[in-house]
């Protein structure tokens, strides 16, 4: 059995969906781990995200928070998992300019709590299954700070340079996971991503925003010159690559995983309006892209972010099986067959947060 903790979130609930449908049909538990997952539900976690997984014996759902030592305590001794996946995060650079204390205490404090939790559990196991027992910790590659156009890619050995609220929360939670395992020989794992898109992102993050908001007529608000680079990798690339450190990554290593598809936002923006013109045209005939505004760009931005993802491939063999052409085609079509979802997710609190950031309705 795994712990997912963050399980209703964007990459969390694609997760816990893609490890169950390897378990082979609801309510079979076979060649797939049984999973627990975790949630508190804030705003950007959404129960229907796991509806699928309605009737599957070998799915539980938890609401609750990491922070929450007793209740995490009891499920760990419940449930005795081989695993514990950490996707619990505040995870909006936006948000987190905005109010950072949320981000210190579910990215900062809540991670201590988990580790003491999952470290009072494991300490408790049996030799065999101490052994074989993973803490996974899923970040991010903000933490490595930002790039000039000519460095070469992050590696696992670069330091840490967090340069917003979000970043720095994420780096103490990293330094944390290392903490446990070289204090107290925690069996930890710890992943460094960049952007993930795909089915389920919550719409304030670029990818789902302007789909979101070309389809209804809004502007597309684009920072500064767009001219921000990122590496893209497709949400089930990445689901895929975390099963895979899993199952064989080498305890208290850090792995970075990426999509080689690095960038800048206004050309991602095109694309997204090409395929929006191709598969649902506007009425007037228009390009999507006459919606396009240039914003004031936010505090601090980063200018380039980028992953060399060479130790996953050489020690792990994965690489990402979606390029950047196939997988945002996979995730414009999947927006467009899902309105339903993305008119419930835009909640009052949804629109206030769209008017505070950028200044739209």
């Amino acid at each position: 059995m795994w712990l997912v903790t963050g399980a209703a979130g964007f990459i969390g609930s694609n997760f816990v969906l893609e490890q169950r449908a390897a378990g082979g049909a609801a309510g079979s538990t076979a060649g797939s781990p049984a999973v627990v997952s975790l949630d508190s539900l804030t705003y950007a976690g959404n129960r229907e995200n796991l509806a699928a997984l309605a009737g599957d014996a070998g799915h539980t759902f938890v609401h609750g928070d990491i922070g929450d030592t007793s209740l995490v305590a009891r499920l760990l001794a419940e449930h005795r998992p081989c695993a514990v996946v950490n996707f619990a995060a505040e995870s909006h650079v936006d948000r987190s300019i905005h109010g950072p204390e949320d981000f210190i205490q579910t990215n900062v404090v809540g991670t201590f709590r988990l580790l003491e939790a999952v470290r009072g559990y494991w300490s408790g196991l049996p030799a065999a299954e101490q052994a074989a027992f993973r803490f996974l910790h899923v970040s991010t590659d903000e933490v490595y700070g930002s790039l000039s156009a000519t460095e070469a890619p992050f590696l696992e050995t670069r330091r840490y340079e967090p340069n917003s609220p979000y970043s720095a929360s994420k780096a103490a939670s990293d330094h944390l996971v290392r903490a446990w395992h070289h204090t107290y020989g925690l069996p930890v794992l710890t992943t460094n991503c960049s952007n993930n898109y795909g089915p389920y992102h919550f719409p304030e993050k670029l990818i789902p925003l302007m789909i979101v908001n070309a389809l209804a007529g809004k502007p597309l608000p684009v920072y500064g010159d767009g001219q921000q680079v990122r590496d893209w990798l497709y949400v089930k690339d990445h689901c895929a690559a975390i099963r895979r450190v899993l199952e064989a990554g080498r305890v208290g290593e850090t792995y970075n995983i990426g999509g080689w598809n690095e960038k800048p936002n206004l050309e991602i923006v095109h694309t997204i309006c090409a395929l929006l013109d191709e598969l649902q045209p506007r009425a007037d005939g228009a390009s999507y892209t006459t919606q396009i505004a240039h914003v004031k760009d936010r505090p601090g931005h980063d200018r380039r972010y980028a992953i060399d993802a060479s130790k996953m491939e050489q020690e792990l063999g994965w690489r990402p099986a979606e390029t950047f052409d196939t997988g945002i085609r996979k995730t414009v079509a999947w927006y467009l067959a899902n309105g339903d979802w993305v008119a419930r997710v835009q909640s009052g609190a949804y629109r206030d947060w769209v008017q505070t950031q950028y200044g739209q309705p």
